[in-house]
């Protein structure tokens, strides 16, 4: 039998991040376990045989943290990143139209953008009670109009559930809400607003896609300590023991779990676990197609990062033009590009699976994204089980009992679908969480990222986090006092 002090489940972002910072602290009792054969879990990058780069989703790397700058900075050194400002767009009404989509209404047919101001005035004169759900929220934001337009159709295409089963404790800096003085300028003037956002300028790895960046970040690591290709079958509570298919048992104190925790629940066995996360622990799957494309994109679409798509003319909700991302992310730029579409998919949106890739081919070809199927050269898809967690009704709730009863046996369930919370589950926000928990429990340290994320995404945050300066600072002051 294997034994660590501090056990951790998975290679992506989050455990990444805590095995570096234990590495950092010159701990060096604990182990890592990896399902796959390489690390980056949904932020892995694959190459298809005619010389494509794909990723699991269309990623793109902001931060919130000083620290996860300076740590990219250092696995891809400074030449190894491009910077983008970025151009994202909706597709509708036969037209391109600036996001975020409810500033730029002005670019709508006359009888739509009639209807989406009705409903905005219609708002500025009522009074806005406190919203139970999000369709509520967006009723209330938006108005009927913009909603029909654009924000029920969509909506319900990206999270692949009605907004009404949503909450809305997540939507923070996530989603813009209408200004009608700026949207009226905007429509007086005739001028876009294009800069909304906290991803409105990002970088991406010049080389090998978002996996470049945690297969460089694994390589400074301990090899001894990361087991690739071992994959978690049981996990018992109560002796502390992780059992692996291979047929080996790890002995933990503590253990930091990066895997879904829905199946972290099964691991367990604990049945009264199961209930409460079949209530509140909803989430998407997401359908990933890649196409290679001979040629070059079309002036319109050559400086374009996203683009989404409300209407039922095509089954994605997001295409990003991949080829703009870097120009390695194809064989040769020269001739060659890449459209990357995204399909969401749960038990409230089926997917036929086997028809999706013509689905897909078809819907760029009504959205006029590609003219012609011959240029199509390569074609890749990826099915991820777990794409996004659902930020429902009853999350919260179910939330604050799982966590708290899995810590009181020392098991720290972190990352994207590991805390099950969408508003902290970008790449920095997980990597962080990472970090934050080993922090927690070698110095005591407040976990702020998976436990705050208004503040944590409220700005750009020093390194120590300010918060733990001002209890540093206070456990001082305490001191001192009681040794006078």
């Amino acid at each position: 039998m294997k034994r660590s002090s501090i056990l951790i489940l998975g290679a992506g972002p989050t455990g990444l991040g805590a095995a570096r910072q234990l590495t950092i602290a010159g701990e060096s009792d604990w182990a890592l376990l990896e399902a796959s054969s390489e690390a980056g879990g949904m932020a892995a990058s694959f190459f298809d045989e005619n010389g494509f780069t794909w990723d699991i989703g269309g990623h793109v790397q902001f931060s919130h943290y000083i620290f996860f700058d300076k740590a990219m900075e250092e696995f891809l050194g400074r030449n190894g990143w491009l910077n983008h400002q970025r151009e994202s767009w909706v597709w509708m009404r036969d037209r391109f139209i600036p996001y975020p989509f409810q500033n730029n209404i002005h670019h709508l047919p006359n009888d739509d953008l009639n209807h989406c101001l009705q409903g905005l005035l219609k708002i500025e004169c009522q009074l806005k009670p406190k919203p139970s759900n999000f369709q509520e929220w967006i009723d209330s934001s938006f108005g009927r109009g913009l909603a029909e337009v654009f924000m029920d159709p969509y909506n319900f295409k990206v999270w692949a559930y009605p907004p009404a089963m949503l909450n809305t404790t997540w939507v923070g800096e996530r989603v813009a809400v209408t200004d009608l003085g700026r949207v009226l300028k905007n429509l007086v003037y005739r001028t876009n607003d294009l800069s909304w956002g906290p991803n409105n300028t990002f970088q991406f790895p010049k080389k090998g896609g978002t996996g470049a960046i945690w297969r460089a970040c694994a390589a400074q690591l301990p090899q001894c300590k990361l087991h690739f290709n071992t994959k978690v079958a049981r996990i018992d509570l109560q002796t502390k023991r992780v059992y692996t298919t291979d047929g080996l048992a790890h002995a933990y104190e503590r253990l930091i779990s990066t895997i879904p925790l829905r199946e972290l629940i099964n691991l367990t066995g604990q049945m009264q676990l199961k209930a409460l996360a079949k209530r509140g622990l909803l989430y998407s799957s997401s359908n990933i197609l890649g196409l290679g494309l001979r040629g070059k994109p079309r002036e319109d679409l050559a400086t374009k990062c996203w683009m989404y798509f409300p209407e039922n003319n095509c089954p994605f909700y997001r295409v990003t033009v991949f080829s703009n991302y870097s120009p390695y992310n194809v064989p040769d730029i020269n001739h060659y590009w890449s459209l990357m579409c995204e399909v969401s998919e749960s038990f409230q949106k089926p997917v036929d699976q086997a028809a999706l890739m013509e689905q897909v081919i078809q819907g760029t070809m009504n959205t006029k994204l590609i003219e012609r199927r011959e240029d199509i050269i390569s074609t890749w898809q990826y099915r991820a089980e777990y794409g996004y967690p659902t930020p429902c009704l009853h999350r919260d709730e179910v939330l604050a009992e799982i966590i708290p009863f899995l810590e009181h046996h020392n098991v720290y369930s972190r990352g994207r679908f590991g805390m099950w919370k969408y508003e902290v589950g970008n790449q920095d926000h997980s990597f962080m969480q990472g970090v934050e928990v080993v922090e927690h429990l070698l110095n005591d340290r407040e976990e702020i990222t998976a436990f705050d994320a208004n503040h944590v995404n409220s700005r750009k945050h020093p390194w120590p986090f300010e918060r733990w300066l001002e209890t540093d600072k206070s456990k001082t002051l305490l001191i001192r006092q009681i040794d006078i």
